[in-house]
């Protein structure tokens, strides 16, 4: 597997979706995002998901240049209308559109619907916590069809239904926690697929509800299993909830109704710190927090305690420095498109 350093894979991803019919602000929003979710070690929704996104765009699933609608809003709320455009970059106009209003009004949250994947969830919230506020977001996938089942099913009912809070501090590291509230995200499985190897049991059970390692089987009529194993009732009840704010509250509804497109509804806030206590002092705090956890007495082979958030940042500062291994298949993927698109003298491909 080729080894690219992120600034490349930036730039070949910027050309494909530029040859394809994005924006040059639209291309660089998606490409730098997707990249850093390599940089953060998530290989699921890095740039793995480009080609996926210019099919989509062809399929006219995804559209460039979509309008960005303002539906409602308040002082403190925005309910956006997407059009289909790139989740990637009407998300962060949004968490910005949020981070502002919270400036003035202390709390804002916005609600979005009709727009393609979100990527890594993360990247928004962190967004407001760099900006001095405690940032979050749930996403789900609107009526498009589902791969989780509730606990104890066998059929897809939810999506994987990702929630993340971010949180202002003095670390090197964001303190955040972004996560699935399936077993593990799809993507993850699509990864293993994809580099030949197998999953862990308790990740999906088979189109006849037994559990299986063989990845292959989630497109196969499997499904993914509620984060929790035993006690998956606990993040069934969580995706739910996501379901509730992304999906009912956004308007997008529940269950499927198969357009073949990819909707990611999303519910986003964003909480001024200073409007409860001193900015300062609060993130010296998380910062004495997080050094408090990771003074803990370690388990037998356990070499290091990570504070949340702490694995992607270290993870960032290696891939930065060594740059991103890259799946053969996806590089492969990559150099045909720049082929199909006559852009390939364009990439830094060698």
């Amino acid at each position: 597997m080729p080894i690219i350093q992120a600034e490349r894979l930036i730039k070949i991803g910027e050309t494909l979706l530029i040859a394809a019919g994005s924006s040059a602000e639209e291309a660089e929003c998606v490409a730098r995002l997707c990249v850093g979710s390599n940089l953060a070690g998530h290989d699921s929704h890095g740039i793995i998901a480009i080609p996926t996104y210019i099919d989509r765009v062809e399929k006219g699933h995804i559209v460039p240049g979509a309008p960005f609608e303002i539906e409602q809003e308040s002082d403190t709320t925005t309910v956006i209308n997407g059009n289909w455009g790139f989740g990637f970059s009407v998300s962060e106009r949004a968490m910005k559109m949020t981070i502002e209003k919270a400036q003035r009004g202390n709390v804002a949250a916005t609600t979005i619907y009709q727009q393609s994947h979100v990527g890594r969830v993360a990247a928004y919230p962190i967004m407001a916590a760099k900006a001095g506020m405690i940032g979050m977001m749930t996403a789900d996938s609107g009526r498009s069809p589902k791969s989780v089942a509730p606990f104890g099913g066998a059929e897809g009912r939810l999506g994987t239904n990702p929630i993340c809070f971010a949180i202002p501090s003095n670390l090197d590291g964001t303190f955040f926690i972004d996560m699935a509230t399936s077993a593990v995200a799809a993507g993850k499985v699509k990864l293993a697929l994809t580099r030949g190897q197998s999953i862990p049991e308790g990740w999906v059970v088979d189109k006849d509800g037994k559990p299986t390692t063989d990845p292959s089987d989630l497109s196969a009529g499997g499904v993914l299993l509620p984060l929790g194993g035993p006690e998956g009732h606990k993040g069934y009840g969580l995706s739910s909830i996501v379901e509730i704010l992304s999906g009912i509250l956004t308007g997008l509804g529940f269950g499927v109704e198969p357009t073949g497109k990819h909707n990611d509804g999303v519910f986003m806030a964003a909480f001024k710190v200073d409007a409860f206590r001193s900015l300062e002092t609060f993130k010296e705090e998380i910062s004495e927090f997080a050094r408090y956890l990771k003074s803990t007495k370690k388990q037998v082979g356990v070499e290091e305690i990570y504070y949340p958030g702490e694995l992607e940042h270290l993870r960032a500062i290696a891939r930065s420095r060594d740059g991103v291994e890259i799946e053969d298949a996806t590089w492969e993927k990559l150099k045909a498109l720049g082929e199909k698109y006559n852009v390939t003298a364009q990439l830094p491909l060698d």
